[in-house]
């Protein structure tokens, strides 16, 4: 008796070889995406200026600000930062220089760090914390810090027990060859602190942003250890 199915049978359930090869292929693609990502390093920032470059003029809704009494605020780590108009609520880490003079990145792409050879965030001269926009598992810490708009708070909590509280007077993106570090890092004569993070364009070639989104604050008030409010003034 003829088998059902006939001769053509074992033909037909042998799977084609296009879909194998094109599997192959995808998967490889997929990996080496994957591979790049995770390998994705982007500088926060450019290196810090010299001291003795020029501080450049801060953007025009900082400029126009007059400035503010010197804060009683003894230099103490930051551990925590607080941003509500975005929904930040995380600690902080610390951050040093690179060997090429570039400021280390944070290792978790949720937390961001302060760059610890600066002031510390109250003190007078400009603090300066930076975090991810993103990586290969999505939006990281300061996905959403270009949103932020003059008039919101920042809060920073101190090793010591004080929180200094910041109000946003500019946002502004620089291309990365650009990044105007005198002015980022600079003292300005009054507590500042300057949030960075990557931004604009991404180079999928070089897995880099191609600019840096800069929040200018200026610190506004403090909160002791034990809980008292004490206002900074405008000079």
């Amino acid at each position: 008796m003829k088998e059902l199915g006939g001769p053509g049978r074992g033909t037909r359930r042998r799977p084609g070889r296009w879909w194998v090869v094109a599997s192959v292929l995808l998967l490889i693609a997929t990996g080496i995406f994957v591979v790049a990502l995770r390998g994705h390093r982007d500088p926060l920032a450019g290196p810090v200026a010299s001291p003795s470059a020029p501080v450049a003029a801060r953007p025009s809704a900082a400029a126009a600000r007059p400035g503010v009494a010197s804060p009683a605020v003894a230099r103490s780590a930051p551990v925590a930062l607080r941003i509500p108009a975005i929904g930040v609520a995380v600690p902080v880490s610390a951050l040093g220089l690179n060997p090429d003079g570039t400021v280390q990145v944070p290792a978790n792409f949720q937390e961001p760090g302060w760059y610890r050879l600066g002031p510390s965030p109250g003190q007078v001269g400009s603090a300066v914390i930076l975090g991810h926009v993103d990586s290969y598992q999505g939006p990281a810490v300061f996905f959403r810090l270009r949103s932020l708009r003059a008039g919101d708070r920042v809060e920073v909590s101190l090793s010591d027990g004080v929180t200094a509280h910041f109000v946003v007077e500019a946002v502004a993106m620089y291309p990365k060859k650009q990044f105007p570090a005198r002015l980022v890092y600079g003292s300005h004569g009054y507590a500042a602190l300057q949030l960075v993070t990557c931004g604009g364009a991404f180079d999928a070639s070089t897995r880099s942003y191609l600019s840096n989104v800069v929040v200018y604050t200026s610190l506004v008030a403090t909160t002791s250890a034990a809980g008292d409010p004490a206002r900074v003034s405008a000079g």
